[in-house]
């Protein structure tokens, strides 16, 4: 039998698609699912690789494009959280006829840092390479509490997030390891300019991975998005600033839907 990416659909309404994060799955969008259903007709996917899509195979970012979209809704706002954004990125790029709008969370088109682009370290994408081949599940965890720090809720946040995480089956290092591939070597900043879809780059001012600075750098790159900035969040500000997200992305949805 042939592996199929998970997805898990609720709600009735106009399609909305969240790709979750590196290291994660498709549980951390629970509490957004319950929140948004009443309004959207909500598909959580896991990614290839992780939660209950473990056994599927895609190791660069145009395959994970390509699993996607093989039973993904025939077009939806499509919604990705860090290294999802990339993904969701990718897809607005790959069949934009497929994509309303789209919405990137605490992401960046280039994760790793290089010259004046704030970012990563690589040394930091390196030694989490290094820590996966010694103890995946500790270099998740590890991760997880990046993350969340600087966030005022930083335990609480860790928590959800570990919850969500060990709900479903613990991700494939291999495709762990791809990941933090493509977070050291993507760079999409000058694909940007194709996208004419509406699209919302949403940040956490307190982001260790995706410095606040980025959000003002991307002003460049895509120049017609609109932004918002969380001034208490961290990297999971749809954990810790619930309500201002959901306030902020229902009115991002519902500002740009096209009237039937």
């Amino acid at each position: 039998m042939t592996s199929q990416v998970f997805w898990q659909t609720e709600g009735q309404g106009s399609d909305l698609v969240l790709i979750h994060g590196w290291g994660m799955n498709g549980a951390v969008w629970q509490q957004l699912l319950n929140e948004l259903k009443d309004q959207y007709r909500v598909h959580v996917v896991d990614l290839p690789g992780y939660g209950h899509s473990k056994e599927v195979e895609a190791y660069t970012l145009d395959d994970m494009a390509n699993e996607l979209l093989k039973n993904a809704p025939d077009k939806a706002v499509w919604l990705g959280w860090s290294l999802g954004g990339l993904v969701a990125t990718q897809i607005a790029l790959q069949a934009p006829e497929r994509v309303s709008q789209l919405v990137t969370v605490a992401s960046s088109p280039k994760f790793a840092a290089e010259g004046r682009w704030r970012g990563i370290k690589p040394q930091v994408l390196s030694d989490f390479s290094q820590q996966l081949v010694d103890d995946f599940q500790l270099t998740v965890e590890r991760f997880m509490a990046l993350q969340a720090m600087g966030s005022p809720t930083a335990r609480k946040d860790v928590k959800m997030l570990k919850e969500a995480v060990f709900s479903r089956p613990l991700p494939d290092p291999n495709a762990l390891m791809a990941g933090l591939t493509m977070l050291a070597d993507v760079d999409l900043r000058d694909s940007l300019s194709m996208l004419t879809m509406p699209m919302l780059r949403m940040y956490g001012r307190l982001d260790g991975l995706v410095p606040a600075k980025v959000a003002t750098d991307m002003d460049h790159y895509a120049p017609h998005s609109e932004k918002v900035t969380f001034h208490g969040a961290s990297h999971a500000p749809f954990i810790s600033d619930f309500e201002a997200f959901c306030h902020q992305l229902k009115g991002f949805i519902n500002s740009h839907s096209v009237v039937q």
